[in-house]
């Protein structure tokens, strides 16, 4: 199975290294992967808490696994287009980013899938994210055959963890997480003004959780300039959601600000990647909030949540007073507990559908060696007629063409069985 995934998250590295990784996460491209040697297909996964790239490389000759010197040039290649659009030096990605390969690569997809290596254990976010990194590479024709096969299994096996165990069963997220420690320091969520900063997956995943809270007020802010299509797509009866022009100014006007849109610029495009938010802007907007309240009027809290790996709000923000900020290191601190058992049915499926996979790609190989061998078996069997054919001619002998034939075809058979025998058993037990 000639696969090798890449993969950092919260689990390999600590956020301020896996925050430089991601930097440019969205600028990493399969077409950028495809490009290297020996590099076939490639799927990127980046989400708000990880990046992993799956590749399928140049399959060895004997169709075994991938030999070293193909894992380490193509773990060379895949540091040097993650460096070219992040803030680390290839050697420095290369150092981030745990290379699995072959069973490994399985395995780990699929406890991905399921939830079981996310910050939030448990969470049913990622298995659509996972969906969504496969089909994003199939317009570019950089997804293969193994990688779609991983893939769907992948989604296979998330499936029936969230049908069989309790895992899920909380409706765990970072997104509700932070809405449950939010909501001790808001209005009553139908009186909530918020602004959502960000118009990707985890903007529309942010947007369904305040919206099944009772939140009516939500303003949408873009910086690439999306919020009128975000609007549009999530346009809603019970919710008042609309375009907002200047993220300073609805900052004055809210009480919740969930910010998801992975790092922004601010002004110039093409600088480097710095928070959308800081506590310049923060102060900022809270001193022209309360001079237009009045000396009389109460000043409400302000809670903010950062649920970006690379910021969309500075640190220094948790400093402005009357304003609480919920960072992912907050979130992770404050993930609950979940249950062992819930855990462990999990893991023994994720087991069971990567034991499975894997035999299944095995047989697979296998499969298209026997008919490699076949073929083989039939080119020799009518070299070995041909010269025995011809050895009787030179030496005057009279002999039966079929007969000759028979025994040669006895004879290749026989060892063409064992072959096959040998070949099956190996992929039974692989």
């Amino acid at each position: 199975m000639p696969l090798l995934s890449f993969t950092a998250s919260h689990h390999d590295l600590d956020l301020e290294t896996l925050e430089r990784l991601s930097s440019g996460a969205h600028r990493v491209v399969e077409s950028d992967l495809v490009r290297c040697d020996p590099i076939s297909g490639a799927v990127v996964l980046a989400t708000c808490n990880r990046f992993e790239v799956y590749v399928d490389v140049a399959e060895q000759a004997d169709g075994g696994p991938v030999n070293g010197l193909a894992r380490e040039h193509a773990a060379r290649e895949v540091a040097r287009v993650v460096a070219s659009s992040s803030a680390l030096t290839s050697d420095e990605a290369l150092a981030a980013l745990t290379v699995r390969a072959d069973e490994d690569v399985a395995r780990h997809l699929f406890a991905v899938a399921s939830g079981l290596d996310s910050m939030v254990v448990g969470e049913r976010q990622i298995a659509g994210q996972v969906k969504r990194a496969l089909e994003a590479s199939r317009p570019a024709g950089t997804t293969t055959a193994p990688l779609e096969r991983l893939f769907q299994a992948a989604a296979r096996a998330s499936k029936r963890v969230s049908n069989e165990t309790a895992l899920s069963a909380a409706g765990r997220s970072l997104v509700s997480l932070g809405l449950d420690l939010a909501g001790a320091d808001l209005p009553p969520w139908s009186q909530v003004r918020t602004l959502l900063v960000g118009t990707g997956s985890y903007a529309g995943a942010s947007f369904a959780a305040l919206r099944a809270r009772g939140v009516t007020d939500v303003r949408v802010f873009s910086r690439s300039g999306r919020a009128d299509a975000f609007v549009a797509s999530h346009d809603a009866d019970d919710v008042d959601v609309r375009p907002a022009a200047d993220l300073l100014v609805e900052l004055e006007d809210v009480d919740l600000v969930v910010a998801c849109s992975g790092g922004g610029r601010v002004g110039d495009p093409t600088a480097s990647l710095r928070p959308a938010l800081d506590a310049a802007h923060v102060l900022g907007a809270r001193a022209r909030a309360a001079k237009a309240a009045g000396d009389d009027a109460t000043t409400r809290p302000l809670v903010v949540l950062d649920l970006a790996l690379t910021r969309d709000v500075a640190p220094q923000v948790a400093d402005v007073d009357g304003v609480l900020l919920y960072d992912l290191a907050a979130l992770q601190a404050r993930a609950p507990h979940v249950s062992g058992a819930a855990v462990a049915e999990a893991a023994a499926i994720v087991d069971h559908a990567a034991e499975h996979f894997v035999q299944g790609e095995g047989y697979r190989a296998s499969d298209a060696r026997v008919v490699d061998l076949v073929r083989a078996a039939d080119a020799e069997i009518d070299r070995l007629v041909a010269q025995r054919l011809a050895e009787a001619a030179a030496e005057g002998v009279e002999v039966d063409a079929e007969e000759v034939e028979l025994a040669a075809r006895r004879e290749v058979r026989a060892r063409l069985h064992r072959d096959i025998v040998s070949l099956r058993s190996a992929a039974s037990s692989s």
